[in-house]
């Protein structure tokens, strides 16, 4: 691995991509710690101090933004904003025809849909910018926390603050476009990975420096390890379902007659799920947040499905996930228009009749696949909660399921790439 990376930088034009990615990535992080006008930094500072953990609705957003958001600096909201309106995008390819029609379309359907994608992320950005203003206005950001984070708040601050994290959102968004242009891998995923692994070392210098830190240090590890090594054994699997190409006559040049296969991993939706099931288990607590505290659904809702400890929010979790597992996977893999495709240029898989048959086989080998897919899914989402909470770690330290699927995913894509780069400069052949 090692002499990888070096030959990585020894070669001119991947060094020169290795080093604009790293110095983007430099540029996002020094943002995350730049405060936003209007917020008084030593109060935020004082608020992170005297609370263990800041508003656990915002945990997901924090997470993605590399704890930019509770410093509400220019990065507050980090790339959450544009994950989302990814996702309503796809999405909407369902509902509205003329999505699906741009997404068949090719490389200019790809750049308008992309295009509608950054007009919602600015629109998102500026509806959870001032929803993340409004909270911290009225002290819920920092549950107990003594001090005002903004002692100004004036409308012309809170314009002026929605402004910056919205125009903060649109730069990172630009970011992102910049490292997949010019840079190595996805440049999305890797701020998304920057992101979470930024906050790994302070949260394990915290649970090595807490009560029987050195015991819960090596148990917390050890569960890591072992989750990633799943994670990166699963990740790699794939149901690889063989298809022949018929020989035809085009003119005078013949084609086809080559085998290949269509790559089915176990778990299609990636990601995702956990993301759905995590942003629809918030909304009964952030109900509950600005009704009364002493009705008796309140009290409910906060015992039961606002503690990541209760048995019946993790019940709900798992079947969510499972779900959205089926569902987004049915949204992003169409059999009938794989099948139609094969057809198309003769392909067939052996002992199944091109066509509908074809259509129905891949369909009942998806939904076969989905299963352990999807509980693989719920086990990693839960593995590293359920032991977190059993050691008394708590609950907010970024070594969820999904923070580890996101890393270890990133991870392995971004050193494929590089090493592809590597091979197409470095190829031999039979001879030297």
């Amino acid at each position: 691995m090692l002499s990888a990376f070096a030959r990585a930088f020894r070669t001119p034009d991947l060094r020169r991509k290795l080093l604009f990615t790293i110095g983007v990535i430099v540029i996002y992080r020094v943002g995350s710690f730049l405060p936003t006008p209007g917020v008084s930094y030593k109060n935020v500072q004082l608020c992170i101090a005297e609370t263990s953990d800041g508003n656990t609705l915002l945990g997901l957003i924090n997470l993605f933004s590399g704890g930019a958001l509770l410093q509400l600096s220019v990065f507050a909201l980090g790339i959450m904003p544009y994950i989302t309106a990814s996702i309503i995008v796809q999405l909407l390819r369902v509902v509205i025809p003329r999505f699906e029609a741009l997404h068949k379309e090719g490389q200019q359907g790809t750049a308008k849909l992309t295009q509608y994608t950054r007009y919602l992320t600015i629109a998102l950005a500026v509806l959870q910018s001032t929803t993340i203003v409004t909270v911290a206005r009225s002290g819920q950001l920092f549950t107990g926390c003594s001090v005002p984070v903004i002692p100004d708040s004036g409308w012309i601050t809170v314009v002026l603050m929605v402004i910056t994290m919205t125009a903060g959102t649109g730069l990172i968004m630009w970011f992102g476009e910049l490292i997949t242009e010019r840079g190595v891998g996805n440049g999305m995923s890797l701020l998304i990975f920057i992101s979470i692994a930024a906050s790994f070392p302070g949260a394990m210098w915290s649970i090595a420096g807490g009560s029987g830190g050195i015991t819960k240090f090596i148990i917390v590890l050890a569960v890591i390890v072992l989750v990633v090594a799943l994670v990166v054994f699963v990740e790699q699997s794939q149901r690889r379902i063989p298809v022949q190409y018929a020989k035809r006559m085009v003119g005078r040049r013949m084609y086809g007659g080559s085998s290949t296969y269509i790559p089915i991993k176990i778990n299609m939706a990636g990601i995702i799920p956990v993301i759905f099931a995590s942003s629809l288990l918030a909304v009964p607590a952030l109900i509950a947040q600005f009704a009364d505290t002493t009705q008796g659904w309140v009290i409910w809702i906060t015992n039961n499905l606002a503690t990541p400890s209760a048995p019946l929010y993790n019940a709900i979790f798992v079947v969510l996930i499972i779900f959205f597992c089926y569902f987004y996977t049915a949204i992003t893999f169409n059999p009938d228009e794989v099948a139609d495709n094969m057809k198309k240029y003769g392909g067939f898989i052996p002992g199944i009749r091109a066509g509908r048959p074809t259509a129905e086989y891949l369909d009942f080998v998806i939904t076969r696949i989905t299963a352990p897919g999807s509980v693989y899914l719920a086990m990693v989402a839960l593995i590293p909660t359920i032991t977190f909470i059993v050691l008394g770690v708590g609950t907010n330290v970024p070594f969820g399921g999904a923070s580890i699927l996101i890393v270890v995913g990133v991870g392995l894509e971004t050193v494929k790439q590089i090493e592809s780069q590597l091979q197409q400069r470095h190829y031999e052949g039979f001879l030297k």
